[in-house]
């Protein structure tokens, strides 16, 4: 809706939905009380339900109206199972199938007012940054450090859609959920974050020491930054998708610390955090010129640390350009 329409209201427990026929003009089924803003789409048939009512009855009725009681029904891949679930009862004799392939197909390539807004985020996110590394010292919670960077981003003008920071240990959980563990001398810290332009995302990972690490931290830093650079390499229209997961896995396998890349190397990125293409073994959809994704190799050490590094790339006629950055080379020591 979002994409289509500049709608991007939830409709919470409540059922919210837009319905695109092949040819025909649109409807939406909305809560009462979200029907104005809906009518800014500029789609005509909105159709309201009340509170005690049964939004499934309207969609029920557009079924027979659009004469797919027995049709093929696409719908988004995040539909709560609370609107599709009476949906399938409304229509029971429908086949409803996932429909994220086919918005995939449309937003795969970015264009310039898109790209320009992802690259603003980047700028913002990485901006951001540069509050917390002056604050960055033992002591400084993993929280403390997420609040600084949601903070800069707002002040920035990009909205934060999210932040981990995951020092010592906790670095080896690459979701790892950020809480009040305090930052000790000679730890590492996994860090990624982002925030959004006009709903276009940033996503970026920076590994950084503060105080003098353990010697390996790094061999691993320098490991995973040849996966990167390798992954990046290896980036051109055609090729196919997991040929640039498998230029990262080779380094970091050839160094040994192949069971301890536990993810795929990227995703796609634009008004979603992760949408097509998907860097990753048996993917064979071929790159191309507009799309975006991410280049994130990682190394994580249970019980001792995690190494990850994460650019967000587009390519080009001739490869590819970072909407990020560069990263640094070795593992940064703060302090």
């Amino acid at each position: 809706m979002g994409y289509l329409a500049s709608f991007f209201e939830s409709g919470g427990e409540r059922m919210l939905v837009m319905l695109i026929r092949s040819e025909g003009e649109p409807a939406m089924i909305v809560p009462a009380l979200t029907a104005t803003h809906a009518s800014h789409t500029g789609i005509g048939d909105i159709r309201p339900w009340s509170d005690g009512e049964d939004p499934s009855k309207l969609f029920k009725a557009i079924g027979s109206e659009w004469k797919l009681d027995a049709g093929v029904i696409a719908v988004d891949d995040e539909m709560p199972a609370g609107f599709l679930l009476p949906m399938q009862t409304a229509l029971p004799a429908a086949l409803f199938k996932c429909g994220g392939d086919v918005m995939a197909e449309l937003r795969k390539r970015k264009d310039g007012v898109e790209l320009s807004k992802m690259r603003k985020a980047a700028e913002i996110a990485e901006s951001a940054f540069e509050d917390l590394r002056a604050k960055l010292a033992p002591g400084l919670t993993e929280r403390e450090a997420v609040m600084t960077l949601f903070e800069g981003m707002m002040q920035r003008g990009g909205p934060p859609t999210f932040a981990i920071a995951a020092t010592g240990k906790n670095g080896a959980e690459p979701h790892h959920d950020s809480d009040s563990t305090p930052i000790a001398d000679g730890d590492v810290i996994v860090i990624d974050w982002g925030c959004h332009v006009d709903r276009y995302l940033s996503d970026i990972t920076r590994t950084v020491a503060v105080g003098k690490p353990e010697d390996e931290a790094f061999e691993v830093y320098r490991v995973v930054y040849e996966a990167h650079l390798a992954a990046r390499a290896a980036i051109r229209p055609g090729v196919p998708c997991e040929q640039i997961d498998a230029a990262a896995r080779k380094v970091i396998d050839d160094a040994g610390y192949g069971a301890y890349f536990v993810h795929r190397t990227g995703h796609g990125i634009g008004m979603m955090g992760h949408e097509p293409p998907h860097i990753v073994k048996g993917s064979l959809s071929p790159l191309e010129v507009g799309q975006c994704f991410s280049v994130e190799p990682g190394i994580y050490l249970p019980g001792r640390f995690g190494v990850r590094i994460e650019n967000i790339v587009t390519v080009t006629e001739d490869g590819h350009n970072s909407l990020n950055s560069e990263p640094p080379a070795e593992l940064p020591v703060i302090r």
